[in-house]
């Protein structure tokens, strides 16, 4: 029990003084520089800020010049929701439970389903599965509690995360009985036109993170498989066909980005049945591995 509690305050300090190493360096050091420094240690490359040419140097352009209000509730996956809504798509919501500002906060009376995720509003991944009958306060806490301090802002740059408030939601898992799980449809949108979609193949692991290891294959608006990797590996065991309503899927990302210069728009479809995921402004955080050449040029070019 000893050994337990020294490892959780270790853990606990090892965060708190990451925490506060990325805030100060980010409150101190030019925004650039951040950049470049990022970059250079996750890609090896070296950014070129003043007249980007690739789909990492127009993001990282747009994350230090680019500031629009709408971005900021759209990158919250509570308030989005009704962003959603005003677009007339709410049939696309999964249900949702909260917010809640912890874990305390969540009764399992009101959540009529026996497994569901529970989310960070402000993150990307930190997802977890839970189901009623494993449902442990104290350890779902020392999870979450960590996760609600951070801001993405201080850690990556991306703005629209830095005035969101922290908090949790519940929604139902979405079940499928695609040998390849729930496929992940991301559209890649600019200035409201859907011109790619990043499927991802197994990238959610049984208790809801996200995988450290899955695919990713890219297709035009006809849904064929094009000679292009972004990051990771293309899936070729097999062949995925088109699913149903994908022109559906199209139109509803088409409105959900008209707004915005680029985002990517992602979607869930079950059997013909659509759901929405989220928005991203920032793919990747702007640390991306497309191949070849020309294809990162030429996506940079649409923004």
């Amino acid at each position: 029990m000893m050994k337990n509690t020294c490892f959780a305050f270790f853990i606990q300090c090892y965060n708190n003084l990451k925490r506060w190493f990325f805030i100060a360096r980010t409150c101190l050091l030019p925004g650039p520089f951040i950049a470049q420094c990022m970059y250079i240690m996750r890609c090896g490359k070296i950014l070129h800020l003043r007249h980007p040419q690739t789909m990492d140097e127009k993001l990282w352009w747009l994350k230090l010049h680019y500031k629009y209000p709408l971005q900021t509730v759209c990158a919250d996956k509570y308030r989005v929701r009704e962003y959603v809504r005003q677009c007339g798509l709410g049939h696309i919501l999964n249900d949702c439970y909260g917010p809640y500002e912890r874990v305390g906060e969540i009764l399992l009376d009101d959540i009529p389903v026996e497994a569901f995720f529970i989310k960070c509003n402000h993150l990307s991944g930190g997802n977890r599965i839970v189901r009623k009958r494993d449902f442990d306060v104290e350890k779902l806490s020392r999870y979450f509690d960590n996760l609600l301090k951070n801001n993405p802002f201080y850690y990556s740059l991306e703005w629209p995360y830095k005035e969101i408030k922290p908090l949790l939601i519940a929604e139902p898992v979405i079940h499928t009985d695609d040998p390849l799980g729930l496929l992940d449809y991301k559209f890649m949108c600019f200035h409201g036109t859907p011109k790619l979609l990043f499927l991802d193949i197994g990238v959610c692991e049984n208790d809801g993170s996200h995988a450290e290891k899955y695919y990713r294959n890219v297709y035009d608006m006809d849904f064929k498989l094009l000679e292009i990797t972004e990051t990771r590996p293309q899936y070729t065991a097999m062949t995925i066909p088109k699913p149903m309503h994908f022109e559906e899927m199209i139109d509803y990302a088409k409105r959900l980005s008209a707004p915005f210069p680029h985002c990517r728009v992602d979607l869930y479809n079950v059997h013909g049945r659509i759901f929405f995921g989220e928005i991203t402004f920032f793919h990747g955080s702007g640390c991306n591995h497309i191949k070849p050449t020309t294809a990162d040029h030429l996506i940079g070019s649409w923004i």
